[in-house]
């Protein structure tokens, strides 16, 4: 007995060892990446790994893998107390030690417990590879799992098979021993699973019985001490760094992305000669993993490999080269090449590769509309796109490589504070007749307003979304909302810029908006476009801008609510209407009723598409898309979304963002349906209900 004992504590401290090397390793690499700051308490923190990594909330979105996977997962965690035992009785020469001192009812409703959830496991596991290989559910079998992805899923579903099937096969025989009362195999356990086959074995010898016992014993344990070592080169990795991982999660809106201060710095230094900049020694954005920070590498290791990004992304759905996957695991797997090359030629070594060019190419990075939605499946709390955006920013503003029209665009921001060619000094073009104050005219009187009406790029330039300007302008004046504009001093908030990389240009459009906007002392703000609402809320505080920011969608609903605009309910009470959500107000800023409430109050039908809310699908027009020409792929974006419309047999899509409107009317002419569906902006819808829009002159 004393010599498997020292074997056995001899395997054992070698799996720990060979464990606790590679994790230093692994640390070590996720550590390649820079400091980065993260925000929140730990309390908030703790209910984030609570609800997901431990709760699998994000999980249940699908609820039939989900249940498996729940199964799998609590089988692992649940188990080890098993293992537990299984290592005490190793070490110590002892059977089922925990049955000396748990009282019977307690020790045989744990064994039984264990044994329901192993053949939980197995089955579940078996179901997994049907799905795999048999019903080949399509985000399971894209092209950045094939050889060895696949083989490793493969691997661990297998070994969790036979890992179960070794325990159940265990406990079998050491129940037909204890009903002979043989040797020190004493009456201790409940065998639901097991005791269903037990009587197998019931003919065979007690020497036969003892051998098949103490193999599956000790290939029981060994493989799972295997597997621990198996778990650090494998996606099972996500078991344990899904804690860490949803510990550091972000919990600021999704849609908002960071200021980098050294782009900060610079940009200051370029609008006021005075100040004087920081060194700054690195890249701005990403080119290879260390430009990275230590987080986003965090997040590398811990993805899972399910594929739930790629399978909302609404870039790869229509065909483009776009994964979000695959992005993270090749994040991952230049981290580790690098890891590797330290560890054989030391930490000066140079490949001369990098994650962008090597791996990530152009065409993929210039594919993603900034949806959210990959962010918005993964289960434990991925990032993908920071690191789409970091390296579209190395690409910009170090390789000074973008797409022409994005040239173009920004070309056009930095002399017409727009994204288009036209002269700033016809912004204010839209409001002729209309008699609307600017903050200039309040500011001259010694007054001040309630709220600012950010007219954005589009309501004062694109000729459609004009319309939706005067009725959003014509709604404020009917409920007496003293508000005012910037008019010829609005300019771009930078969001284009930002989206596709260009952060210098992003930064100077928000520093010289802010400089007006705090020199007029504005509070607060409202917006007929998400992507202003997000930048003026949530990212233009880093530069010194803090203003109470809302959607037009929600102050619409808000005075509809307080009695302040009264809804004429019979003007769409026969008219079947389906919402699309904008990303930026939905997925990147949790705004999802208030757009609904308004179109109740209107007594509208509403009915939804069938993505919709946190998985509605992205118009195409994010991410600076819609001042470009889609990557090659199937279909458009935006003409897959307006076929998304069309089903539903409406005859109106509202909308609330400038972006989604030209992008679904542009859908809806590549579907033929531009005469039968129309596509109309909260408020015309509210105003033309009231009969606002009918005098056009007030």
């Amino acid at each position: 007995m004393i010599v498997f004992q020292l074997i056995f504590a001899v395997i054992l401290v070698a799996a720990i060892w060979i464990f606790t090397r590679e994790i230093k390793k692994v640390r070590r690499n996720i550590l390649l990446g820079r400091d980065v700051k993260i925000e929140g308490s730990p309390a908030e923190r703790l209910k984030v790994m609570a609800l997901v990594a431990l709760g699998q909330q994000k999980m249940f979105k699908r609820p039939i893998p989900a249940l498996l996977h729940l199964i799998v997962y609590a089988g692992f965690v649940i188990i080890n107390i098993e293992i537990l035992e299984i290592l005490i009785d190793g070490v110590a020469g002892t059977h089922r030690v925990f049955a000396g001192f748990l009282p019977a009812g307690l020790y045989n409703f744990v064994i039984a417990f264990f044994e329901l959830l192993a053949i939980g496991v197995l089955l579940a596991c078996v179901i997994f590879l049907i799905r795999r290989y048999i019903v080949r559910v399509k985000r399971l079998n894209m092209y950045e799992l094939t050889k060895w992805p696949r083989t490793d899923a493969t691997i661990i579903l297998c070994t969790e098979i036979v890992l179960m099937s070794l325990f159940l096969t265990m406990n079998a025989t050491d129940s037909v021993l204890q009903s002979r009362g043989y040797g020190h195999y004493i009456q201790a356990g409940l065998f639901p699973v097991s005791g269903l086959y037990a009587g197998l074995f019931s003919g065979l010898s007690n020497n036969a019985l003892v051998a098949i016992e103490r193999t599956c014993w000790w290939l029981h344990i060994v493989g799972v001490l295997a597997f621990l070592n198996y778990l650090v080169f494998s996606k099972h990795f996500h078991i344990l760094l899904a804690f860490p991982n949803t510990y550091y999660s972000r919990l600021i809106p999704q849609a908002q992305f960071d200021s980098p201060s050294s782009v900060t710095n610079e940009v200051k230094a370029i609008l006021d000669p005075s100040f004087t900049p920081e060194a700054h020694t690195g890249k701005f954005g990403a080119r290879d993993v260390p430009d990275l920070n230590w987080k986003q590498l965090l997040n590398a290791y811990t993805c899972t490999e399910c594929g739930r990004c790629t399978d909302e992304c609404p870039a790869n759905k229509t065909g483009k080269l776009l994964s979000p996957r695959k992005i993270m695991m090749d994040t991952r797997d230049r981290m580790e090449e690098i890891g590797r090359n330290i560890d054989k030629h030391g930490p000066t070594f140079t490949d001369n590769k990098s994650l962008l060019h090597d791996y990530i190419t152009e065409e993929e990075l210039w594919a993603c509309t900034t949806c959210q939605a990959c962010v918005e499946a993964c289960p434990v709390n991925i990032d993908p796109l920071s690191i789409i955006i970091d390296l579209r920013r190395n690409l910009v503003m170090e390789e000074s490589k973008m797409p022409a029209e994005l040239a173009g665009m920004s070309t056009n921001i930095e002399n017409n504070q727009a994204p288009w060619q036209f002269s700033p000094a016809a912004r204010f073009d839209w409001a002729e007749g209309m008699e609307i104050p600017t903050m200039a005219d309040v500011a001259s009187r010694g007054e001040s307003v309630d709220v600012l009406f950010w007219v954005g790029c589009a309501g004062s330039f694109d000729d459609r979304y004009k319309s939706v300007t005067r009725s959003f302008a014509r709604i404020l004046k009917a409920a007496d909302i003293k508000f005012a504009v910037l008019g010829t001093e609005e300019a771009c908030t930078g969001d284009p810029a930002k989206r596709a990389g260009n952060e210098f240009l992003a930064q100077i459009q928000a520093m010289t908006n802010v400089q007006t906007l705090n020199g007029y002392g504005v509070k607060r703000i409202v917006t007929a476009c998400p992507h202003c609402f997000n930048q003026l809320q949530n990212e233009y505080p880093a530069v010194g801008g803090n203003y109470e920011v809302m959607h037009h969608s929600v102050l619409l609903a808000k005075l509809i609510k307080e009695g302040k605009v009264i809804v004429n309910e019979s003007a769409l009470s026969n008219t079947t209407v389906t919402y699309h959500d904008s990303c930026y107000m939905g997925r990147g800023n949790g705004v999802y009723e208030a757009p609904r409430d308004v179109l109740n109050a209107l007594k509208a039908e509403l009915k939804e598409m069938k993505r919709s809310k946190a998985k509605g699908m992205c118009c195409g027009g994010g991410g600076a898309q819609v001042f470009k020409e889609e990557e090659p792929g199937k279909i458009r974006v935006n003409t897959a979304r307006a076929a998304e419309a069309v089903e539903t047999g409406s005859t109106v899509v509202a909308a609330a963002c400038p972006f989604c409107m030209i992008m679904l009317e542009d859908g809806m002419k590549q579907n033929n349906a531009e005469e039968k569906v129309k596509v109309r902006d909260l408020a015309e819808l509210v105003a033309d209900a009231n009969g606002y829009n009918q005098n056009r002159q007030s």
